[in-house]
């Protein structure tokens, strides 16, 4: 695990050189197809020499959730640990960690009529009203989701229109059961699970790297990557996949709401806003973490001592 730019699949490839292993990739953009430059995804000659597994498995257009890669992984984990192989799972998206090692909160289903509800009043007068609408009922909920991020909006309203529970109440009414009784038997893994965590410890370092990175994904292609998505036509920036860090900075900017300069330097902003999210998440885990150092030349040896104690 990891922030963005921090070499976590450096340091994957490098234990998978070591161990039978087979990588299992835990990103919530590297699902997409046809989005390989603004994802940072692993070139085609890195994947054909480190194969991994759910990378390139969904189209554009389709949804993906916590709840899905649950579904997708947990039989994907057994299957590689039948054939006698440890599965390593490398990637940024910690609520996808989350769902595996601790199940997620039971919530009503989607509910296409109220979503229909949600959306007809968003095209009325925007997503900021519908946000407003949130922070009357949930304002817990309204301050933790951007005013910008229609998904979970919709999400959050939505289920206080099911169920008449803001979401924040339904967290802490199951966070309360969950401590009374443990974790479900659905949500216990039949594995020990050993977490590596990646980054440099000077925060400016992983800046400047963010920095970097976003610069060379402009010169690798990045605006012709987004601008063939936004011309298949069944695309639009609400879209989970286009909301991602970096394309939907491009996205605007195709649609004339920013110049380029504006473009890069808010793609570089939000791409290390999501960095102190991941550390966020990483600083308040369940279990135990092996840091380990992005600059430290002997943080390859720290790993495979870690999980070599840990197989013992």
């Amino acid at each position: 695990m990891g922030p963005t730019a921090s070499g976590k699949t450096e340091l994957a490839m490098h234990l998978y050189d070591h161990f039978p292993c087979e990588l299992v990739s835990v990103d919530s953009v590297l699902v997409y197809r046809g989005m390989d430059v603004g994802s940072a995804k692993p070139d085609a000659q890195t994947l054909e020499r480190y194969p991994h597994h759910l990378i390139d498995i969904l189209d554009p257009a389709e949804a993906y959730s916590a709840a899905r890669f649950r579904e997708d992984v947990t039989p994907l984990l057994a299957d590689i640990t039948a054939r006698g192989r440890i599965p390593l799972l490398v990637g940024g998206t910690m609520l996808y960690f989350k769902a595996l090692a601790g199940g997620l909160a039971q919530m009503p289903s989607a509910d296409p009529v109220v979503r229909a509800r949600i959306e007809m009043m968003a095209q009325a007068a925007g997503w900021e009203s519908v946000h407003a609408e949130l922070a009357r009922v949930d304002p817990v909920a309204a301050e933790r989701i951007h005013p910008n991020d229609p998904q979970r909006i919709q999400r959050a309203y939505e289920v206080f229109l099911l169920t008449g529970i803001t979401l924040t109440q339904m967290h802490a009414q199951q966070s309360a059961e969950k401590g009374a009784s443990g974790p479900s038997e659905a949500a216990v893994l039949p594995y020990t699970m050993h977490y590596l965590a990646v980054a440099p410890q000077d925060r400016t370092v992983l800046h400047e790297r963010i920095a970097e990175r976003f610069v060379l994904m402009m010169k690798q292609g990045l605006v012709p990557e987004v601008e063939a998505l936004r011309n298949r036509g069944d695309l639009n920036s609400a879209m989970p996949s286009i909301r991602a860090v970096g394309y939907r900075q491009v996205w605007d900017y195709l649609d004339g709401k920013l110049d380029e300069s504006e473009m890069v330097q808010r793609g570089i902003i939000a791409t290390r806003q999501l960095a102190k999210r991941q550390f966020t998440w990483l600083r308040g885990w369940h279990a135990e973490i092996e840091w380990l150092d992005s600059l430290d030349p002997k943080r390859f040896e720290q790993a495979l001592k870690a999980l070599q104690e840990a197989a013992i």
